[in-house]
C-alpha cells in the first residue's frame, strides 16, 4: 500500500482522510474485528469489543456478516460481540453508531436495556433497523462515550445478567467457588488497564528506541508511546469542535 505524504495541518483539518489512511481495505470481518479490539470477562461470560472505523449500515451490508459474526464468536469463545464503529460525516463531525450480537436472548436483552437506560453517563441510543434477531444496532447520539467509557457499563449489564441467573438447586457449591476463583483472577490480569479488561489483549509494547552514545540517558529508552486509531479519532472530535467554535465567534 502506497502512502502519499500530506502536511500535517491538512491532516489535522481533515480527519476522515486521516482515518482513511489507518483504515486497510479488502479485510475480511474477522480482521476488521480483531484489527481494534478489548475484551472482558465476568463470571464466565467472555464479551468483545471491537472499533470499526466505517459506516454501520455499509458494516452490515457486508455478504455472510452474520454467519461471519457467529464464527467469530465461536472461534473466540466470546458470548457477545460489540462493534462500535467511528467514522465523520461530510461535515468533519463524528458519529459513533453501536452494534451488538449476542445469540442469547436473554442476556442481550439485560446488555441493550443497561445501555439504553444509562445516565452516567448517557449514550442517548436511537435503535436502528436491523435484519437479525440477534443482533441490536443503535445510533449513538453522545458522540463523547468512546469504548472507555462503554466497558464499565457492560461490566454493569454481566453483573446484572449474573445476579439474575439461579444457579440449580442439584448444582454442587464447587462449581460457583471455582467461578469465583476464577473471576478474581481476571480481574487481577485485568488491574493494570481498565477493570475486567484481560491482560491479553494488551497492545504489546514498541521496542526502544536506540540511545544516543553521547547522551546519558534518552528520554524514549522505554519505547515511544502508544498512540491507537480511537486516541486518534478523540483527537479530531477534539479539533472539529474547536474550529467550530471558533468559525461562529469569527461570524459574529
Amino acid at each position: 500500500m502506497k502512502l502519499t505524504s500530506m502536511p500535517c495541518t491538512r491532516l489535522a483539518n481533515s480527519p476522515l482522510s486521516l482515518l482513511t489512511i489507518m483504515s486497510y481495505p479488502r479485510l475480511t470481518t474477522e480482521q476488521m474485528l480483531r484489527k481494534d479490539q478489548k475484551t472482558i470477562c465476568r463470571q464466565g461470560i467472555k464479551v468483545a469489543i471491537s472499533a470499526i472505523y466505517m459506516d454501520l449500515e455499509a458494516f452490515l451490508q457486508r455478504s455472510g456478516l452474520i454467519a461471519d459474526l457467529h464464527a467469530f464468536c465461536q472461534a473466540h469463545n466470546c458470548d457477545v460481540l460489540v462493534a462500535m464503529t467511528i467514522f465523520f460525516n461530510i461535515h468533519n463531525e463524528p458519529v459513533r453508531q453501536l452494534a451488538i450480537f449476542c445469540p442469547h436472548a436473554a442476556l442481550r436483552m439485560m446488555i441493550c436495556g443497561v445501555l439504553e437506560c444509562s445516565h452516567s453517563p448517557s449514550l442517548k441510543l436511537t435503535p436502528a433497523p436491523s435484519t437479525h434477531p440477534n443482533l441490536q444496532a443503535y445510533l449513538q447520539g453522545n458522540t463523547q462515550v468512546s469504548r472507555k467509557k462503554l466497558l464499565p457499563l457492560l461490566q454493569e449489564a454481566l453483573s446484572a445478567y449474573s445476579d439474575s441467573v439461579k444457579i440449580p438447586s442439584g448444582q454442587p457449591e464447587t462449581e460457583g467457588v471455582c467461578r469465583e476463583q476464577a473471576d478474581k483472577d481476571l480481574d487481577r490480569a485485568g488491574s493494570s488497564l481498565v477493570p475486567g479488561l484481560s491482560q491479553d489483549e494488551e497492545e504489546p509494547p514498541l521496542p526502544p528506541t536506540p540511545m544516543n552514545s553521547l547522551v546519558d540517558e534518552c528520554p524514549l529508552d522505554q519505547g515511544l508511546p502508544k498512540l491507537s486509531a480511537e486516541a486518534i479519532f478523540e483527537k479530531c472530535s477534539q479539533i472539529s469542535l474547536s474550529q467550530s467554535t471558533a468559525a461562529s465567534l469569527s461570524q459574529k
